[in-house]
């Protein structure tokens, strides 16, 4: 398997981390997440420009067809960075229109979510759910000529921030997905900030009356359109995370180097540098199992397949971010835990992703039920 970008791939790659290293520094990133709406607008049109939102969506709808594979080098970058703004949730909620809605809805929501003039928060997950897709309790009641929502989700990335939110609910032919106005009548969010410094809220709909056309797809269908959306999510977040390492990584080299002890850089000691090595050992062997779910999401064809690969790569991700978070926080020492130093909050992504989409349990028992 060839681990490289093409040469467009790679040109953007390259803009993105330019744009984190300029424009979103830890500094600016800090302020960013002290003010209210603990996102930028500026950086959000930025991204817009750069046509990272455009990327994932079809060309019919004014973006740019691309997959996984295509944005590995996006969600490294934006990983390396700590990128707070919604990209990921507005990612996967537009992927669900493009798998599940009719083309009036795809025109109605993929243009404007391309030119950035919208965002998006897929809500999915329920309080005992754990990470059971096809544990839904919130029911999509039918109303005359439409439908009635009522029940709760939590932990919904992005919602505070979101216009429109994509939501899996019972209907009596089974699992279905909804468009629903943030600001609808009934739709109540209870925001906060996740440890991982993003916006989420746990958000109740109560009577949401909702016309026959927030319908994504067929009633009852929506289950595995869920199951794919949350996969090509879990392949994202498996290349996030290299970033992550990566920059957790080029920190504790750069930190190793100059802190002294005994009258000499502490890196000079080889106990030390064994240590340096494995970490970069873990990333490497985590790259090569994140391109691997890049390229399955995109291609496989057989769901039992790209389940399975998608939970192998990320049972590697979460033990190399593991592995990689604590040992940068051990190596940098007692300051590695504070506040000021950016690793310390790679350290909390990290961990989030080890939990997000399912832990490595989870992924372990769905990797063996899939073989």
């Amino acid at each position: 398997m060839d681990f490289e970008y093409n040469e467009e791939q790679q040109l953007l790659a390259d803009s993105v981390k330019r744009f984190i290293e300029k424009d979103y520094s830890f500094e600016a990133r800090k302020k960013i997440v002290a003010s209210d709406a603990g996102a930028s607008e500026a950086v959000w049109s930025t991204l817009a420009e750069m046509g990272l939102l455009a990327l994932p969506l079809p060309t019919a709808h004014g973006g740019f067809g691309g997959g996984a594979v295509d944005l590995m080098g996006v969600m490294d970058a934006l990983g390396a960075g700590l990128l707070v703004e919604p990209y990921l949730p507005t990612v996967m909620a537009a992927r669900a229109v493009m798998l599940a809605g009719n083309a009036a809805q795809q025109a109605a929501l993929l243009p404007a979510v391309a030119e950035g003039k919208k965002k998006l928060a897929f809500a999915q997950t329920e309080a005992h759910a754990r990470y059971d897709l096809d544990q839904v309790q919130l029911q999509a009641e039918s109303s005359g000529a439409g439908w009635t929502l009522n029940g709760e989700k939590r932990v919904v990335i992005g919602a505070p921030l979101a216009d429109q939110l994509i939501v899996s609910a019972r209907t009596a032919q089974g699992i279905s997905l909804f468009i629903v106005d943030a600001n609808a009548a009934g739709v109540h969010m209870q925001t906060y900030r996740t440890v991982d410094e993003l916006r989420a809220a746990d958000v109740q709909f109560k009577g949401v009356k909702l016309p026959a056309d927030a319908l994504l797809g067929q009633s009852g269908a929506a289950l595995p359109i869920i199951e794919a959306v949350v996969d090509f999510a879990t392949a994202l977040i498996c290349a996030e995370a290299i970033g992550a390492m990566r920059s957790a990584n080029d920190a504790t080299l750069e930190y190793i180097k100059t802190r002294k002890q005994f009258g000499q850089p502490i890196g000079a000691f080889q106990a030390l540098q064994h240590r340096m090595v494995d970490m970069v050992i873990s990333w490497e062997q985590a790259r090569s199992m994140a391109c691997l779910a890049c390229v399955k999401v995109d291609t496989e064809t057989n769901p039992n397949e790209r389940q399975r690969l998608v939970s192998a790569a990320k049972i590697r991700i979460a033990d190399a971010a593991r592995h990689v978070s604590q040992e940068s926080i051990q190596l940098h020492g007692g300051m590695g835990m504070t506040e000021e130093m950016k690793v310390s909050h790679t350290f909390r992504r990290l961990s989030m992703i080890v939990q997000q989409f399912g832990d490595a349990d989870f992924h372990l028992e769905r990797f063996a039920s899939a073989a």
